[in-house]
């Protein structure tokens, strides 16, 4: 097998054995499922860029460089086609989305396979062993020996070239993924961990291969530092459409980080009932029970029967949050009990709901900070906390997820400030011992290399 890495750099010679140059790049057209090398690039005297058609006129090859089987004067030269991929310009260092493995990593070297006079791309390697390849092929060999040493093996990592398609046709920006058609067989959150990984050009061309629910369920799940990011990049009718199809409070969330210019934009593209629901959710401070509250709950008033509430369960929509709680109010939307599902079930259909639910209810102000909030869901052990306005009529709900979110982002940033000094100490040993390695790796060059010439 040989290696991008190994060939870059090697001499071109003709048949006559006279140097031309040094190989500078592969060329593949990109149609085949394992492709060809189609064209070699390769640099003259005074760094001249030159390339020429493989088929025509490679005669051997290997890792010590290429050999033409025609004699200088009667060489060709040739342009790049449309349908051709630079392998050191356009793949090497790019990042592939791992739909397989939940990440983003890239391409340290490209693994190449010989088959008589055909050079053809097996696929990217995307481990350790790249990297050390890429130093020198003498650090491989020693970093894997050192780890028998250790009974552990570093093996290569190859993502096959039939795993992938490209992105992005512009060839100046060439970016792989492991086939996105396997995108809709993974978990939003899955999904959205990929997105958070890429630089905005890849997000949107990965982006392109989701249906609106399954984008509007990625953007969900993403963190709050990519949300209003990624909304910004989009075009303004699609972001608008998403928006629209989210839950009030997360589309609320988004919108607050957003420019004014995008954010009323946006909202003026949203009908009129999301945008004045949302309008309303950006009133509160953020932070607060206002600000992470939803809307979306049920409601009913005290004089409705328990058969017309289930009813009204079954009119909801499928994507209606689930429901814990039917919360039931006055005739002025005071919220003066609530019932559980399980009492629904059990209860006769004609019975009021005044008459069956539960009339001491716990429940917050919007100004209330949202620890505060997550504290007494998480004391009281409900899934839902009502919020209220100063005459007790029913705002929305707090659910036990976006406590949980709460109690998370302020744990994980209590966790960065605090690894910070962890982080730096871990960096600085890695870099001693990369320095002591690298130390060792030369003294041992410098003794084989002196072994040799005493010989």
């Amino acid at each position: 097998m040989l290696y991008l890495s190994q060939m870059i750099g090697e001499p071109v010679v003709d048949s006559s054995g006279e140097r031309l140059g040094t190989i500078s790049d592969l060329a593949i057209s990109t149609g085949e499922v394992f492709p060809r090398i189609t064209s070699l690039a390769f640099k003259g005297p005074g760094n001249v860029p030159f390339m020429i058609s493989w088929r025509k006129y490679v005669d051997t090859f290997d890792d010590d460089g290429i050999v033409l089987g025609v004699d200088a004067h009667d060489i060709r030269f040739s342009y790049l086609q449309p349908d051709e991929v630079l392998l050191a310009r356009d793949l090497m260092n790019r990042q592939i989305v791992d739909t397989q493995g939940l990440k983003v990593v890239r391409v340290n070297d490209l693994k190449l396979s010989q088959s008589g006079t055909q050079l053809r791309l097996l696929g990217a390697e995307v481990g350790i062993r790249g990297i050390l390849r890429g130093l020198h092929p003498l650090v491989e060999t020693a970093a894997v020996g050192a780890a028998k040493l250790f009974r552990k093996k570093i093996d290569e990592q190859i993502i096959a070239w039939n795993y992938m398609d490209l992105l992005d046709r512009d060839l100046s920006e060439v970016q792989l993924s492991v086939t996105h058609k396997r995108l809709d067989e993974l978990h939003p959150a899955d999904v959205a961990d990929i997105l958070e990984q890429l630089d905005p050009q890849q997000r949107a061309n990965v982006f392109q291969h989701l249906d609106d629910a399954q984008a509007t369920e990625a953007i969900s799940e993403m963190e709050d530092e990519f949300q209003a990011d990624f909304i910004e990049d989009l075009d303004e009718a699609r972001a608008a459409g998403l928006l629209g199809s989210m839950d009030p409070d997360d589309a609320a969330d988004i919108v607050r980080d957003l420019s004014y210019e995008k954010a009323e934009t946006l909202l003026r593209l949203l009908g009129a009932e999301d945008a004045s629901e949302i309008r309303r959710l950006l009133g509160y401070k953020d932070g607060t029970a206002g600000g992470m509250m939803t809307t979306q709950f049920v409601a009913v008033e005290s004089d409705a029967t328990v058969g017309e509430t289930i009813e009204v369960l079954r009119d909801l929509p499928n994507d209606h949050p689930t429901v814990h709680y039917v919360y039931v109010t006055d005739e002025y939307e005071k919220l003066i009990g609530l019932l559980s599902l399980r009492t629904l079930v059990l209860t006769d259909p004609d019975r009021p709901v005044a008459e069956v639910m539960h009339d001491d209810v716990i429940t917050v102000n919007p100004d209330e900070t949202e620890e505060d909030v997550a504290a007494d869901i998480f004391k009281y052990d409900i899934p839902a906390m009502p919020v209220v306005d100063e005459h007790g009529a029913l705002l929305g709900i707090v659910t036990v997820d976006d406590a949980w979110d709460a109690i998370e982002d302020d744990v994980s940033g209590d966790k960065t400030r605090a690894s910070v000094g962890k982080v730096l100490g871990i960096v600085l040993a890695v870099v001693l011992l990369l320095a002591l390695y690298t130390l060792i790796v030369l003294q041992l060059a410098g003794v084989v290399g002196g072994g040799w010439a005493a010989a």
